[in-house]
């Protein structure tokens, strides 16, 4: 072995690391672009679910619209009161207000007054339900009732009643979206807490043909529309819709009328957590039976 070469090669190697070494240095030091500290320091202080319900992709963009002063710390709706604080006071900032959102359903088709067009088997999967035969239920719009929002649920803010229909608890419910996406009939809605006025039904089908497939299902009759406040409320394919521009005007007369309780007034949950209904109950309505479906 020739030693000569071999220092040549070692001097070569050598000096080609050298060299772009110090490219390297003097490139990080020219482009390198600053952070603020602060941002990890209020990173850690969040709770790091990445859930989404701030209206950012995690909690590190969260801490850094925080810290550049385009949220407030009260915005993070999975953080406790205590922490909410904590983050404001290590930034120096007022924690802030923000409107508290909740998960709502638009949908009281429970098993006690929506009946099966067929029997579902298979998993238990809304979404494998709907892909089969379309849920399941007489009504094409109904809640399936096979908790796919509940397992989607970061937070355990959901239960399952007894007439199979998801309750959120709106204290524990952070608006992560989870279950708006978990839901293959888009059923679910996040909304302030302050919009009390809800329809609660997204059927297509009015008058008869809306009640046979579900008895608290909006029949278009459009009492809602006169009795609430101008313009608040109207009439849009047989289905009420209300303007929530307009939520000012609500009140609890809107739905007073309705025949079959579509529109309600909502404060807390929607659903009664121990409301039953025997799965019975169905057998003895012949226009409710359901056949089949694997």
């Amino acid at each position: 072995m020739n030693p000569a070469a071999v220092l040549t090669s070692v001097a070569i190697l050598g000096g080609v690391g050298l060299t772009f070494g110090t490219l390297i240095a003097l490139a990080h030091r020219k482009l390198k672009v600053w952070e603020d500290p602060r941002v990890d320091a209020v990173t850690d202080l969040l709770p790091g679910v990445n859930c989404g319900a701030c209206g950012f992709a995690g909690c590190r963009a969260f801490a850094e619209a925080a810290v550049g002063g385009d949220m407030v710390p009260a915005e993070c709706t999975v953080l406790g009161r205590m922490e909410v604080e904590e983050v404001a006071a290590f930034l120096g900032v007022d924690a802030g207000e923000a409107t508290k959102r909740v998960a709502r359903l638009l949908c009281a088709g429970g098993s006690d007054v929506a009946g099966p067009r067929a029997h579902y088997h298979g998993i238990e999967s809304c979404a494998a339900a709907v892909a089969v035969g379309g849920g399941g239920k007489a009504c094409a719009w109904g809640c399936v009732g096979l908790a796919d929002c509940v397992v989607a649920c970061t937070f355990d803010a959901m239960v399952m009643n007894g007439v199979d229909l998801p309750v959120v608890d709106p204290d524990k419910c952070t608006a992560c979206n989870d279950c708006v996406e978990a839901c293959p009939l888009d059923l679910f809605e996040l909304m302030p807490l302050e919009q009390k006025l809800i329809v609660q039904c997204k059927s297509l089908l009015q008058g008869e043909a809306a009640t046979a497939a579900c008895s608290v299902a909006c029949d278009a009759c459009g009492r809602c529309a006169v009795d609430a406040a101008p313009a608040l409320i109207e009439m849009r394919s047989g289905l009420a819709v209300i303007d929530y521009t307009k939520n000012e005007l609500a009140d609890p007369s809107a739905g007073a009328r309705c025949p079959t309780g579509a529109i309600v007034w909502v404060e807390g949950a929607q659903f009664a957590i121990d409301a039953m209904a025997p799965r019975e109950a169905f057998a003895r309505r012949p226009e409710m039976a359901g056949s089949e479906v694997a």
